[in-house]
């Protein structure tokens, strides 16, 4: 099958974790093919362009969890800064803190205004770097071409050289990478605001964030392009578009493409490293010991991978929350399956998982979500999904709790069996499968050694140096050498990607600890 065909639906994980429309990347992909067919770009660079746009913001779940910390809600922030000329001082009041502070209580609006002006510009450049990031991993994992690995890690560095990650300027800055920017940004705009609007940001970031020869066609040619644009079928208009030779995927890498999206709404918070890889595994060997088919058991693992990919569109800040959640955060944490099946509905090829994913969370009394079904209303598929969601969340720590020992979980789980939410047989085979799973020793990858492993997993818990020192009662100097070695292995200097890289290799364990409040799973 074709990989753009499949990322077209996937894409929407990057729209909605960075706080936009649904369906913008595959947009902005479109429009960067107009763009690069009016300027008779190369074939590399086309093929650059197409999937930098569609993947531009796949790499922001990165840094959620810092930007949640921040400011509360890092989906605004994400969303208003994509709308602001950021090469304009003048914006700053115009467009980012009026759109940022919006509907804030005083207090609150004064708070982010002093975040803005102090701290600002380094959660900026963090958040840009994790994102540069993650995205060039991401394109790695998926097997796309050198040039787009580059284009998506280039694609925040500006015209004048003052971007990030490297400050490249000018034509160091790949052209793939240039295209993606002016027309991603332009694409954004046209759905936000008025043409006016648009060509003022197009053109007043000329020479300062994008390619001059660029910006200036795609603001000769507005109209003409936006026009065609709006009467396009931008997926249709991508798949005939991408150069040959296009790549493509054989049925059994599906899964290492829903490992990559898998691992990237992960990254939303550290308490969720791991957690839809553990939901695999589990779905799948619960679902062989219930003796499904071959196909029924790809599927299951597939839709384990995917399951939670819908939680990208709820701010960090909710599900870091170590308090009692408010109504309407709860609606929020509600509408994830909701999200999550509307992603995989975008793609040909995933759109049959989607009704299995958006079932993650009901129960057969009827009160899970989001259209409290019941017993009779789930597949078995889905009773072993939920299951094995249910029995990895509470191994695994969450901001109000600790995480359950195993045999606690059982207790729960077998618990909720005995009052209708499971159902017995798929928790059965989901314990079943808990119980034998074995660790196999092995080498660790990239040359790190066990104690490095053991950083490397603090540091993707967002610990500091000093709390690495701490839990392995090391000093903080050590702590910081383990950091820096490991770094310079991984190639990385951003803890999304260091964490990005643990779950990839399977390097995360959970952090067993007595449990407290009941599991918000």
């Amino acid at each position: 099958m074709r990989l753009a065909d499949l990322l077209a639906g996937l894409s929407r994980l990057a729209d909605l974790g960075f706080g936009i429309p649904a369906g913008e990347a595959l947009r902005s992909a479109a429009l960067a093919t107009l763009l690069g067919r009016s300027l008779d770009v190369a074939d590399d660079d086309l093929r650059a362009a197409i999937y930098t746009a569609m993947l531009h913001h796949v790499g922001c779940t990165g840094y959620a969890h810092e930007a949640g910390g921040a400011v509360g809600d890092e989906l605004t922030m994400y969303a208003v800064t994509a709308q602001t000329n950021l090469a304009d001082p003048k914006e700053m009041f115009t467009t980012f803190l009026p759109g940022l502070l919006a509907g804030r209580s005083l207090p609150d609006q004064l708070r982010l205004a002093a975040i803005t002006f102090t701290k600002g510009r380094r959660i900026g450049v963090a958040s840009t770097t994790a994102a540069c990031e993650v995205g060039r991993d991401a394109a790695r994992r998926l097997g796309l071409p050198t040039e787009v690995q580059q284009s998506l890690y280039r694609s925040y560095e500006w015209w004048n050289g003052k971007g990030v990650p490297d400050g490249l300027a000018g034509d160091e800055i790949p052209l793939g990478a240039r295209l993606a920017a002016v027309s991603s940004t332009a694409s954004l705009l046209d759905t936000v605001a008025d043409r006016a609007r648009v060509a003022e940001v197009i053109r007043g970031g000329s020479a300062a964030l994008f390619d001059p020869e660029l910006a200036n066609h795609l603001g000769d040619h507005l109209d003409e392009l936006l026009d065609e644009l709006a009467a396009c079928d931008p997926h249709a208009l991508v798949l005939e578009a991408e150069p040959q030779p296009v790549a493509e995927v054989l049925d059994q890498q599906v899964v290492e493409v829903a490992a990559v999206f898998g691992d990237l709404a992960d990254l939303k918070t550290p308490y969720l490293h791991g957690h839809s890889r553990g939901v695999a595994r589990l779905a799948r060997n619960a679902g062989s010991r219930l003796q499904m088919g071959a196909g029924d058991l790809d599927d299951l693992e597939v839709a384990g991978l995917l399951h939670d990919v819908g939680r990208v569109a709820i701010s960090a800040a909710v599900w870091d929350k170590p308090g009692r959640l408010t109504t309407h955060e709860w609606e929020q944490v509600r509408l994830h399956a909701y999200h999550s099946e509307r992603i995989l509905a975008g793609s040909e090829r995933l759109s049959h998982l989607a009704p299995l994913v958006g079932m993650h969370h009901e129960r057969g009394d009827g009160s899970g979500y989001h259209r409290g079904s019941k017993r009779g209303e789930l597949p078995v598929p889905a009773r072993v999904l939920a299951a094995a969601d249910a029995y990895q969340a509470m191994t695994q720590p969450r901001p109000h709790r600790r995480a359950l020992h195993p045999e606690q979980a059982e207790e729960q789980l077998l618990g909720d069996v005995g009052n209708g939410r499971f159902d017995e047989d798929a928790a059965s085979a989901v314990l079943a499968a808990a119980g034998h799973d074995v660790e196999v020793r092995r080498e660790p990858p990239a040359g790190l050694t066990d104690r490095e492993v053991e950083v490397l997993t603090l540091v993707a818990a967002g610990c500091t140096n000093r709390e690495i020192a701490e839990q392995l009662v090391i000093s903080p100097r050590t702590a910081e050498h383990h950091v820096q070695n490991i770094y310079a292995k991984l190639g990385a200097s951003s803890r999304a990607a260091a964490a990005l890289f643990a779950m990839e290799h399977g390097l995360l364990t959970s952090r067993i600890g007595p449990p407290t409040d009941e599991a918000r799973r």
